[in-house]
């Protein structure tokens, strides 16, 4: 063929012309079409014999009944083409030699066999998709022939064909079509050229410079190829990329398909541009979710021409592969210290749900796309963290030889990259290295590093970061029980007493003793050495001295090292922190005196803010240590140390930590008090009890365990539903059989019932035989209260009632004081001197009852005379009439002022709402980057500054002194802000498990560093930082060591803990990492304790560092003094809305059904509900929609295979199981249940993907590696909880329970922001998207509002101490006088 001219293939004795990839053998229609009919034969006939491999020629070609297949017996090498300085790669693979598919002819037993597949073009012959070619244009020339045409004018016929050129020639082609020597359509880009299938095309050829796409001018052409290699360059203007294949004789870009064609180019166009979107819009939102990128999917509208006229869910996942592999190939243009886009929180989404095989793309494959997509690189990274000096040293003396540092002076080695787990253990003390150090009583001399910490982590390459950690589900953490008995070890000493002993009764007490020659007196600091030398000495106060049979003692007060707090390695090697622990000793095992100095605030504290501090806080003179605060061990509480004074006479003998664990222990056994006259025998009454701190009289209110004691009625006991149904049509709903499992996420069914509350009729002890009482055990005779889904009426009654409802009864029981949780307020209805709302918004703990319930005749009555508490009787009866209550005999509350407030990354104000209601904070400023959510916080506070720009910007501003910014507005100076609060968004290092130079960097230029820098430069009185759950576990728990230990060196009082949501009465799990700080003289607030029952799977609350388990410090687990809050409380009274719903403002239709909708709607003069509007879903998700069933627990696994007409009017076709399932077997009728080959065993075949089913392909693809994808399309339970909610609702997002649990819709933005606890009047600003992420980001008021009322409490407990000694300093002064 050296000229060029084209040969009729015919075939010699088997041999072939010679072509590169197979020959060019003139196949007509008929042919193909002959071929067809051969393979559906073959179908037809399973026992016809296997084709040898032979070439069927135009001879032979009636043998059919010899032969199944027939298939070219020669085998492709690769060639290769230069181009220029291209070199292109040929794609040729010996190993697709025989593309006999096996489901054609294997001897199947059973008749189950999957639908016959092309064999070239992998397309289901069934299937009404399959398109054929409808022939060549007119006059259309052969290749060869074509390329020669002077139309193209190129060069002269007369010239030597394509000697003369280094470069193939290259044209442009219109109204193009690619089909299969079987002469079906087939798409070009799914792997076809690369297995060597043979692709002709059948076109208009134009000239290079030709750009009109109308068939005008050109030279129509037959079956160009075989298509050796496919490419696409750039994209011209950005909009749209150039595509291209190469023949043997030419390179052709491509411009418009024909017709019947156009369907398939469409989507390759499509996925095309949507790997230009999804890159580029990764790279400027690395921190994206995958509801995040959907969003940006569906609201991007494709540019003009291209066949489409927009994005779905379905284009992503159908083109995940691709897409993912262009990232890849981005990633790999990119630097090398910039993070990969592939490990993105969202495209590891992306790759779990659609399947994706990473790393495919190798050599072969990289070729195709010629010159990378050109993506513009965003330069513009987050700005960098303003941060103060304080802040700033903290970060970087941790992460010892500053990273940055490092890298610059190349050459200078390592010694430490300050953040493995080696460089973060504790140096061995066994060591000679150790043994040298001042700290294990070394001389400290040698400076080397312990042996045990030489880090391996330098040489190890940074890349690598376990990106695997789930926001969601937390690890169940396994704690090892940290033993704190200290072994220590004696020493040889001299001991004498000096002077007296001070007392002798019993023991001698002194006050000094001469120790090897060293003076120790009480109130002095020793150190004792361990048994073990790999632990530091340990440090005590000597709180007394004295003489007994066991010798010389002293009574030790033991100090904590930072390091054995919850800040371990970060914390300042010189702190110490006073803990509860104390015992006796003898004085041989004091080591020596070492010098503990208390550092107080000082008076400035407040204005002392991001001024030059010495991170320092005293000199290292291996003797000295300093301390601030008194530690709790089982809380991780860091508190202002408690005055204790001892009175004059105990002075040489007072133990601090002795005292206070006497108080806890009288505290937690209760005491009676004031006895009553009684004639009863064998029982003593009394009027007052005391336990836990408060006391409890006749008359009161108190809370009991649920298991207390019962009630006469039998509760209608919830049916364990088990959803399985064995009678399942397993072809209808080939997949239900996934659902093994009979727990349903977000179900109630687990959820304990809240405290019983009864009334104190007694408080009494038995009599011993020696007629004294037996104090040791106080009981209780209380009356039952009902609440009402405790009476016959059921859980039903309970739904429309007020939570704080209960109902009298005269039922009696005897129970344990020791069972008590809690003191309530329970009133009469009637007796009350204010509106039921008034009295029960006064705060928790108040209930009230209007009747008295009689279990045995099952009726509601008046309740009885005795029922009323004597304190109300007879006062003003009726609502809102007669004097004050003489509840308000307590001395008068004193009232709170509220702090200014200063909400940096405020979204739309869930934190700052939830302080409002709780009376605390009036939020003066709010910075929020986000101008959606910036307008958002306006709407609902006219009377807030609300910065819309960079937190960071604004912080350097202050610090240089400026007072307005560039919109002129006011600035917080120092000493205006009394509270701050925020969650500062961590995404830049929360998917990444362990820190390495490049982590670390992002770190330290995060936005929790910047708002670290807040807090000290302001140096509120309350500090609070809201984060996701895993905030307490990034890296290691490092985040939260570091956040501490700058809270700390501050001098702030703080603690952390984990809060679920759902606790404080929304219907939805959510669980937040909350860190607390109050400045000296504040007292630190608890957290606020459970008010609500909540699934017990949702309340693993505590959290593990460092091998050691920390609790919050709520006392009642995961009780609650109110029911849970459901779906069905939260939104069952909103009106029926259609999937797209968008009317703004609509009637509410009805009136409010629970008392959680009586509390969210308010009272708003006009009842108009806003934003109950739902995002449109397209018509495939729409139509998946409205057949998941309205049964709890259902989801996509509940679709049936069936083929339906959607609302656009399209056809959806049935999903086909065409691979068998090593995990799954196959279903009961015997039929298959893969949908890939990687069911088997085997590597995906992008060949196997199917589209537009009912079912979606992605999820029984990848289910069996993913929990059967539990969840995605799942409807919401009316009695059970929103998942977390979403910045997005996708019924695949990561919480995929998205649906109504009755409409065929998603839930609306007014649902989301109920789920929340936004009351309806609170406005949200933007698009449906921007409202439902407004949404999604905050949190939520009842939360925050629990949290204000604590931090409320301290502020009055701080007032009323006060109040109390300015009221001893008076009567002092009177007495004086």
């Amino acid at each position: 063929l050296e000229n060029g001219s084209h040969v009729d293939g015919v075939e010699q004795n088997g041999k072939t012309n010679g072509f590169t990839n197979g020959s060019h053998k003139e196949e007509d229609v008929e042919d193909a079409t002959m071929d067809v009919q051969e393979e559906e034969e073959a179908v037809k006939s399973p026992a016809a014999p296997k084709g040898k491999g032979g070439r069927r020629s135009k001879a032979n070609s009636d043998t059919k009944s010899n032969f199944g297949f027939c298939f070219p017996f020669f085998f492709f090498f690769p060639s290769f083409f230069c181009k220029g300085n291209k070199m292109l790669i040929r794609f040729s693979d010996t190993d697709v030699h025989v593309f006999v598919n096996a489901a054609f002819i294997v001897f199947v037993s059973i008749l189950k066999t999957p639908p016959p597949k092309c064999p070239d073009c992998r397309q289901y012959l069934d299937d009404s998709d399959l398109k054929f070619f409808q022939g060549d244009p007119d006059n259309a020339l052969d290749e060869p022939e074509m390329l020669t045409d002077e139309r193209l004018s190129l060069f002269d016929s007369n010239e030597d064909g394509f000697e003369s050129y280094d470069d193939l020639p290259q044209h442009k082609i219109t109204s193009f079509s690619v089909y299969d020597k079987h002469g079906h359509l087939c798409p070009f880009d799914s792997g076809l050229i690369e297995k060597n299938v043979e692709l002709y095309v059948s076109c208009v050829v134009k000239p290079i410079y030709d750009d009109n796409p109308c068939m005008d001018g050109g030279v129509p052409a037959k079956k160009l190829g075989p298509i050796n290699a496919w490419w696409i360059t750039g994209f011209d203007g950005g909009e749209k990329a150039l595509i291209g294949f190469t023949t043997a004789f030419a390179d052709y870009i491509l411009m418009q398909p024909s017709e019947e064609y156009g369907p398939i180019f469409a989507l390759m166009q499509e996925k095309i541009y949507m790997s230009k979107i999804v890159v580029e819009f990764l790279q400027k939102n690395r921190d994206a979710t995958y509801e995040d990128l959907l969003n940006k999917i569906e609201t991007t509208v494709p540019p003009a021409g291209l066949n489409f006229n927009c994005f779905t869910e379905d284009t992503l996942l159908r083109h995940a592969q691709f897409v993912v592999e262009q990232v890849e190939s981005y990633d790999e243009a990119g630097d090398s210290d910039e993070q990969p886009i592939i490990v993105t929180p969202c495209m590891r989404d992306l790759i779990k749900l659609a399947g994706v095989t990473l790393g495919k793309r190798r050599a072969a494959r990289r070729q195709a796309i010629r010159h990378p997509t050109k993506i513009e690189k965003d330069s513009k990274g987050p700005t960098k963290a303003t941060t103060t000096k304080l802040v700033y040293q903290i970060f970087d003396t941790f992460f010892s030889d500053q990273i940055e540092q490092n890298d610059k002076e190349s050459g200078v080695k390592r010694q430490r990259c300050g953040v493995c787990e080696v460089c973060q253990s504790p140096d061995c003390g066994k060591c000679a290295a150790c043994k040298d150090m001042i700290k294990f009583g070394g001389s400290g001399k040698s400076k080397q590093a312990c042996k045990q910490r030489r880090c391996p982590n330098l040489a190890v390459k940074e890349a690598e970061d376990d990106e695997n950690i789930e926001e969601e589900d937390v690890p169940v953490e396994k704690a090892k029980k940290v033993s704190y008995a200290k072994r220590k070890k004696q020493t040889q000493c001299k001991l004498t007493w000096i002077g007296e002993p001070v007392q002798t009764e019993g023991k001698k007490y002194y006050y000094k003793v001469s120790v090897n020659d060293e003076v120790l007196e009480v109130g002095d600091c020793v150190s004792v050495s361990s048994e073990d030398p790999s632990t530091p000495l340990y440090l005590a106060r000597i709180t007394s001295l004295w003489e007994d049979n066991n010798g010389k003692m002293f009574h030790a007060h033991w100090f904590l090292r930072g390091i054995h707090t919850v800040l371990g390695e970060s914390s300042d090697p010189l702190e110490l922190v006073i803990v509860d622990e104390c015992e006796d000793m003898q004085l041989n095992y004091i080591q020596g005196k070492v010098n503990v100095t208390y550092k107080t605030p000082s008076d400035n504290w407040f204005m002392e803010g991001g001024m030059d501090v010495d991170i320092k806080v005293i000199e290292d003179d291996g003797k000295s240590f300093f301390y601030q605060f008194w530690y709790d061990t089982e809380f991780a509480r860091f508190e202002t140390p408690p005055k204790t004074t001892p009175s004059e006479d105990s002075k040489f003998k007072f133990c601090g930590s002795c005292e206070r664990i006497k108080e806890r222990e009288e505290k937690e056994s209760p005491r009676v008090f004031e006895p009553l006259d009684n004639d009863d025998d064998s029982r003593a009454l009394y009027a007052l009890a005391c336990f836990k701190g408060e006391q409890f009289r006749v008359g009161d209110g108190v809370y009991f365990p649920p298991e207390t004691f019962n009630f006469s009625v039998k509760p209608a006991s919830p049916v364990k539903r088990s959803h399985r149904k064995e009678d399942v049509d397993e072809e209808l709903y080939p997949e239900y059989y996934r659902k093994s499992s009979d727990y349903i996420k977000g179900s109630n069914l687990d959820a304990p019932e809240p405290f019983r509350v009864g009334r104190i009729k007694e408080i009494f002890c038995h009599r011993r035989s020696n007629a004294k009482p037996d104090v040791s055990e106080v009981k209780l005779r209380i009356y039952k209260f009902y609440r009402p889904e405790n009476t016959h009426k059921g859980v039903k009654a309970s739904y429309h009632t007020d939570i704080n409802q209960l109902y009298w009864s005269d039922e009696e029981v005897t129970v344990n004081m020791a069972d008590v949780l809690g003191r309530c307020q329970v009133e009469y209805g009637e007796d009350l001197n204010e509106p039921v709302q008034d009295y029960s918004s006064g705060g928790p703990d108040r209930f009230y009852f209007l009747e008295a319930y009689n279990a045995k005749s099952k009726s509601f009555e008046d309740p009885p005379n005795h029922a009323r508490s004597a304190v109300h009787k007879g006062k003003g009866k009726g609502k809102g009439k007669g004097k004050k209550s003489s509840t308000q005999n307590e001395p008068q509350a004193p009232k709170v002022s509220k702090y200014r407030t200063l909400d940096v990354f405020s979204g739309c104000g869930g934190l700052s709402e939830g302080f409002h209601q709780a009376g605390i904070s009036e939020t003066l400023w709010a910075i929020e980057m986000w101008e959606p959510a910036a307008q958002a916080f306006r709407l609902n506070n006219p009377g807030t500054t609300v910065f819309t720009e960079d937190c960071n910007v604004l912080l350097k501003l202050v610090m240089s002194g400026e007072k307005t910014n560039s919109l002129g507005q006011k600035l917080p100076q120092k000493g205006d802000v009394e509270m701050l609060c925020g969650g500062p968004p961590c995404q830049g290092f929360s998917g990444m498990n362990r820190f390495n130079s490049r982590t670390y960097s992002k770190f330290k230029n995060s936005l929790v560093v910047s708002y670290l820098s807040y807090c000290d430069y302001y140096r509120p009185k309350f500090f609070l930082l809201e984060n996701v759950r895993n905030f307490v576990s990034f890296k290691n728990s490092m985040v939260l060591k570091l956040t501490l230990r700058c809270l700390v060196r501050m001098g702030y009082q703080c603690t952390f803990g984990v809060l679920q949501a759902g606790q404080y009465g929304v219907a939805q799990t959510r669980r937040r990492a909350i860190i607390l700080a109050a400045a000296p003289g504040e007292k630190l607030p608890l957290y606020p304790e459970p008010l609500h029952v909540f699934a017990p799977r949702a309340c693993s609350l505590s959290v593990v560092v460092d091998e050691k388990k920390y609790i919050s410090n709520v006392t009642r687990g995961n009780g609650g003094i109110y029911r849970t809050i459901t779906v069905r409380d939260t939104m069952s009274d909103l009106p029926e809305i259609r999937n797209g719903a968008a009317a703004l403002e609509i009637s509410y239709n009805g009136e409010p059904q629970s008392w959680f909708q009586r509390q969210i709607r308010g009272t708003q003069y006009q009842p108009i509900l806003r934003d109950h509007i739902c995002k449109d879903m397209s018509a495939l998700v729409e139509g998946r929609m409205r057949h998941i069933p309205l049964a709890p627990g259902s989801d996509w696994r509940d679709l049936p295979n069936i083929e339906v007409r959607l609302k656009d009017n399209t056809m959806t076709k049935k999903l086909r199981y065409t691979h068998s399932d090593k995990k799954n077997g196959r279903s009961s009728t015997g039929a298959l249940r893969g949908v890939c080959t990687c069911a088997g065993g085997k590597p995906c075949d992008p060949a196997d993907r199917q589209f537009n089913t009912l079912i979606p392909w992605c999820l029984p693809h990848t289910g069996n590696r993913h929990n059967h994808w539990a969840g995605l399309y799942g409807r919401l339970e009316w009695d059970g909880f929103f998942s977390t909610t979403v910045t997005n609702p996708e019924p695949m997002g990561k919480q995929g329970r998205v649906l109504h649990p009755e409409q065929h819709r998603v839930v609306s933005v007014r649902e989301c922001a109920r789920s929340q606890g936004f009351p309806d009047t609170y406005r949200f600003f933007g698009n449906i998207l921007d409202k439902h992420r407004q949404v999604g980001n905050a949190v939520p008021p009842p939360l925050s509002r629990a949290i204000g009322l604590e931090i409320k409490k301290c502020v009055m407990d701080r007032m009323k101490e006060e109040q109390a000694s300015e009221n001893i300093k008076q009567e002092k002064m009177e007495v004086s006088e």
